[in-house]
């Protein structure tokens, strides 16, 4: 009977060590989410004390459904970040002036489209330096931020990004509005379930897009809501 009993109260210990094993466990992957949504050179939202969230697009395709987006963003009176591929940019100079001129702000989606994450430093920098000097040489502005393609990166990401004084911009709220299945409400509903303040809300330029953002905007117009780019979320140093 003694011998039971030992064992029961071992059992218990056990429990309690690995129970507060995982609440540990627990607890450092927490910390370690937050300082990857607050590291200051990777940025998954902006000030959380405002009431204003930023739209980030990302363009390596999609032309036909841009200018329509255009005229949605203008008679809203809203301007937004363009985050543009340096081949789709070397491709749509006309196109790329007209985005910058209608008062958006053009960021850097890297040359290719391909996952920074498999990349070098050496390929990470030359991706993002290339697709600098386009936007340059068409805009004669320096971008200043990046943002991965589908939100891939490494530490060679970050160091190059950062030398080349990027920030680097990831999302809090992704449509996935490029999802075949991805028709207007359930691209509205990932955006009015998820609000939050200084949101980056990453989009891109499809027919469903364009169909669902006069909602999206009315919607958050109306919660009190601002819109804007990213560099209205998140102050330059």
């Amino acid at each position: 009977m003694r011998l039971i009993i030992i064992n029961k109260r071992g059992l218990i210990i056990l429990s309690i060590i690995l129970l507060l094993t995982f609440l540990t466990l627990i607890t450092i992957f927490a910390y370690n989410k937050a300082e990857e949504t607050f590291n200051s050179d990777v940025y998954y939202q902006g000030n959380i004390d405002e009431k204003i969230v930023a739209f980030a697009c990302n363009v390596d395709w999609g032309n036909e459904y841009i200018p329509d987006m255009l005229r949605i963003f203008k008679d809203s009176n809203i301007n937004i970040t363009y985050f543009v591929t340096g081949r789709w940019a070397e491709k749509n100079r006309d196109l790329l002036i007209s985005i910058y001129e209608s008062g958006h702000e053009i960021g850097n989606h890297g040359y290719n489209h391909i996952d920074y994450d498999k990349l070098s430093y050496e390929r990470n920098r030359e991706e993002i330096e290339k697709t600098h000097r386009i936007i340059k040489e068409i805009l004669n502005i320096d971008s200043k931020y990046f943002a991965p393609p589908s939100g891939a990166y490494n530490d060679n990401t970050i160091k190059a990004s950062k030398d080349l004084g990027y920030k680097l911009i990831m999302w809090s709220i992704d449509t996935i509005d490029w999802r075949k299945d991805s028709a207007k409400d359930i691209i509205i509903r990932r955006v009015i379930e998820k609000i939050h303040n200084g949101a980056i809300i990453l989009m891109h330029p499809t027919e469903e897009t364009v169909k669902a953002l006069p909602e999206i905007i009315s919607y958050l117009n109306s919660n009190g809501y601002k819109i804007g780019k990213i560099s209205d979320i998140i102050k330059n140093d």
